[in-house]
């Protein structure tokens, strides 16, 4: 019998949920994603001091010796997520996504003005804009953002994806793919109500699977790839979802696991389901919103933690730029 991964990759794009290289190069997956945490993570490990190194001092050749240490580490972290895009970019063959500055998640211009920027210099080094997802919160704002970028042929993934109205602005919107997180759906759900749940009555694998479902019966084009997941019973439930980004822990479990592993979500099976098509503007979402606590709670959760790690970075950045200096 093979690994569950093997048989995963049949039916569902397989996506490296990491900004460790080498995980990438272990695991060779179609695409990787990035997020603030995960850069920050990878950021600090002693493996890539080198790229953070390199990124600081082209930061600061490029403004100059007169420049002050904080208009480098502003230059340099805006690179540093790019800069790991291009080295992961040299190992995978398709797409890596990139985030958004989490801060910017509810001003559309913003986010705009910087996704055109990420955009930029991915192809100032070479890359074509169809190898990069641009990641924006999927907030109101940040979905007008996205609906204006894919217009100009900027493919983005929406993410911190939480409920049915997110989703359904996102594919009126004609958005590439969005990212609804599985675990933290689960993690909200536990902590309320102290239960345990199976894997098929996890409720991020019941969201995600009813999200699938709505987008296949009314032949959406965008893209649901899973993510954020807890254990890899929720995978096994999501098999068949279009892509799944999951993290190298996970992988490699998935790589030693031997059992059979059945197809669960179908297109086919998802057109012939009777459902209520619903449209979302932006007086919807925001009622839905409200109502649905658990989105409400982990999409701000989610800005917030994201914003800590950038945070994080920066602080990083600056102690690492004054050791360079003073070497």
């Amino acid at each position: 019998m093979t690994s569950l991964l093997e048989q995963l990759r049949e039916f569902t794009v397989v996506v490296a949920d990491t900004g460790d290289i080498q995980a990438i190069e272990t695991f060779t997956p179609r695409d990787a994603t990035t997020n603030p945490s995960l850069i920050t993570a990878a950021a600090q490990m002693p493996q890539y001091q080198g790229i953070v190194d390199n990124t600081l001092k082209q930061a600061r050749t490029e403004l100059g010796k007169d420049a002050s240490a904080s208009d480098v580490v502003t230059l340099a972290f805006d690179r540093l997520a790019v800069s790991f895009g291009l080295k992961i970019l040299e190992i995978i063959p398709g797409r890596v996504s990139t985030e958004v500055d989490a801060r910017l998640s509810y001003d559309t211009e913003a986010t705009l003005e910087k996704a055109r920027y990420l955009i930029s210099e991915y192809e100032a080094n070479g890359v074509s804009r169809d190898r990069i997802l641009i990641k924006i919160a999927s907030t109101w704002e940040g979905i007008k953002a996205a609906e204006v970028l894919e217009k100009e042929g900027i493919h983005c993934n929406l993410t911190l994806l939480f409920g049915i109205h997110q989703a359904i602005a996102c594919a009126e919107a004609g958005i590439t793919l969005i990212s609804p997180f599985v675990g933290r759906i689960l993690d909200w759900y536990t902590q309320e109500t102290g239960k345990e749940y199976a894997p098929a009555e996890d409720p991020g694998v019941v969201s995600v699977t009813k999200i699938y479902n709505y987008y296949k019966k009314f032949g959406y084009k965008t893209e649901v790839m899973g993510a954020s997941f807890r254990n890899i019973g929720e995978i096994s439930e999501l098999a068949g979802c279009d892509l799944l980004t999951i993290s190298p822990k996970l992988l490699e479990q998935l790589q030693s696991t031997e059992a059979e592993l059945p197809r669960k979500l179908d297109p086919e099976v998802a057109a012939k389901m009777k459902m209520e098509r619903i449209s979302v503007d932006r007086a919807t979402f925001d009622k839905m919103h409200q109502e649905n606590q658990m989105a409400f709670d982990k999409l701000d959760e989610g800005i917030k933690g994201f914003t800590k790690a950038l945070e994080t970075l920066e602080e990083l950045l600056k102690q690492r730029l004054a050791s360079l200096e003073s070497e």
